[in-house]
């Protein structure tokens, strides 16, 4: 991904560089100034001192007292002190009577001339070094005297020196070595930097600082614009990062970002799909209330780097699929009565064609007695609209597939008493997979029969303090060992069908839950099961009011 409308600003192996070299610069020009003003005091100091040492050697010398105390002081000293200059290593080696005039010095059209410099100290007795612009040019040098054998007399003057040049030249070869370290960490910090460019960006895709920093803003921006859920997960599975709308369908709060998915609270089915090491492809999981599509896909590059996790919600698609069956179903049952209706129809027409009115009549009133009664007998003990339609409706497709649908006599429920905090569209979910699941169970059993109660638990404080949803069938029951694992997604003792199957039981407790209802199963008297569904009726006037046996439905949500 490129940004063409942003100047590319230098590499970033460029900028590194670049600071390398200015620092390794300042450093290097200010280490070699304090080298060159520390170094060139140190070495002027230790020439003064080499060259006392010479002037001193030179002056005990008992083959110098000798010497001096010759005629010709010159013949017998100059070869010996060109030879202790060359030994020493020192620029020159005079030796000069008490007066200063040399008896020999390197350039022998010196010699006999008056030595330039100070030697009153020297005449006093007292070793000296000073710094003075000679014959030679200027010197770091030392005076000393020559005491006759008795030591009671000083009979001549000895100075040796070094030139300044010499020193400067010292200094200035320890400044170049230290340039040459310097030039040699210079180029070695440009090979590692480009080492380590080249690595960064095989990491970064050949992006640099710039275009990394906006591909990030952008990325922010887009993660927390879409309301899709995303989850990018680490390879210890820890949340990475969660955007806003992951949060929503989640329902987490507070700071994820490096917790575990397992500690996130959600339930078992979802946290098992997290923190599965297999991608997983739209699949259906129930949290407390909603219905999520999930998709994983594992990150790798070489080995496991995390997992990518996409959230759909799609409660409101499943709520309306569920009535778009229920009304599918009702089409299905109203073909099947048109086409029966048109039997009906053929029959009567062909009695009064063979002139038998009566037995028409009798046979028209009957069916519509029949028909009447039905629709009295729900309506007589289900007054609520919602739930007499639905259970209408039911009838009509049981009958279809061959399974009996009956409203028990204890039903009883007045139309007006549901408060508005139990939508229809919940009732709808609940009694209506709870039916469907009763008929496919009833079915093919000997008696295939399905029988709904609906009616009020009574309680103080307030009208109805609960609704009572039970559905029992003649089917197989339900094994007490799977008395949970009914409700949970997934879960079915039947083959799975083209939308797959063990979604209605969940759905039915994520609604009963989020009502803060009860959901049981049991065995029915007769055989088969029963399913009993406790809402609490929050009063429509009293508020939430005492309600008795109301209570949260125990186990993971589904």
């Amino acid at each position: 991904m490129r940004f063409p409308h942003v100047p590319r600003p230098r590499s970033l192996a460029g900028q590194l560089f670049g600071m390398q070299a200015v620092l390794i610069a300042v450093v290097v020009a200010g280490y070699a100034l304090f080298t060159y003003v520390s170094d060139r005091s140190q070495a002027e100091d230790a020439a003064g001192r080499q060259a006392t040492a010479v002037a001193r050697s030179v002056a005990d010398s008992p083959s110098v007292v000798a010497a001096i105390g010759t005629s010709d002081p010159t013949a017998h000293l100059e070869t010996y002190s060109l030879r202790v200059q060359r030994d020493t290593q020192v620029d020159f080696v005079t030796i000069m009577n008490p007066k200063g005039i040399r008896w020999t010095h390197p350039d022998r059209n010196q010699i006999g001339k008056k030595f330039l410099g100070h030697i009153e100290p020297a005449l006093r007795g007292e070793s000296f070094t000073e710094t003075y612009t000679g014959t030679l040019g200027a010197s770091v040098r030392a005076v000393t005297p020559v005491y006759d054998t008795g030591h009671t007399r000083i009979i001549g003057l000895v100075s040796a020196g070094i030139r300044v040049e010499a020193i400067t030249q010292r200094v200035q070869d320890q400044v170049t070595a230290l340039i040459g370290v310097a030039a040699g960490a210079l180029a070695l910090g440009a090979v590692g930097t480009y080492v380590i460019n080249a690595r960064l960006r095989r990491h970064t895709h050949n992006m640099n600082a710039t275009e990394l920093s906006h591909m990030h803003d952008y990325h922010q921006a887009a993660l927390h614009a879409v309301r899709e859920g995303l989850l990018m997960l680490d390879g210890q599975y820890r949340v990475a990062l969660m955007n806003d709308g992951g949060r929503e369908l989640l329902g987490v709060t507070g700071d994820v970002v490096g917790r575990s998915v397992a500690d996130l609270g959600l339930p078992a089915p979802l946290t098992g799909a997290l923190l599965s090491s297999e991608e997983r492809v739209d699949e259906v999981h129930l949290t407390a209330s909603r219905v999520l599509v999930v998709n994983t896909s594992p990150v790798s590059g070489g080995e496991r780097r995390g997992t990518v996790v996409t959230l759909r919600d799609v409660t409101e698609l499943q709520s309306l699929m569920g009535e778009l069956d229920s009304e599918r179903g009702f089409t299905q049952a109203l073909r099947s009565q048109a086409h029966e209706a048109a039997n009906r129809l053929h029959t009567v027409v062909s009695l009064i064609e063979l002139g038998r009115a009566e037995e028409a009549v009798d046979f028209a009133t009957a069916e519509l007695e029949l028909a009447q009664t039905l629709t009295d007998q729900v309506v007589s003990a289900v007054n609520e609209p919602v739930l007499a339609a639905l259970l209408l409706g039911k009838t009509a497709q049981s009958n279809e597939r061959g399974v009996e649908l009956v409203v028990s006599e204890d039903s009883g429920l007045d139309d007006g008493l549901l408060p508005d905090s139990l939508p229809a569209r919940d009732l709808v979910t609940i009694l209506g997979n709870l039916i469907d699941n009763a008929v496919d169970a009833a079915q093919g059993s000997l008696r295939a029969r399905v029988t709904v109660t609906a009616r009020t638990a009574g309680g103080a404080g307030a009208s109805g303090s609960a609704l009572v949803l039970r559905v029992a069938d003649t089917g197989a029951g339900v094994d007490p060992a799977h008395a949970e694992a009914v409700f949970q997604r997934g879960f079915s003792t039947k083959p799975a069908g083209p939308g797959g199957r063990g979604l209605g039981l969940a759905l039915v407790r994520q609604a009963v839950n989020r009502h803060e209802g009860t959901l049981t199963v049991a065995e029915a008297e007769g055989g088969g099961a029963v399913f009993e569904v406790r809402l609490p009726l929050w009063g429509k006037d009293s508020g939430a009011a005492g309600v008795t046996g109301a209570a949260v439905s125990t186990g993971d949500d589904a």
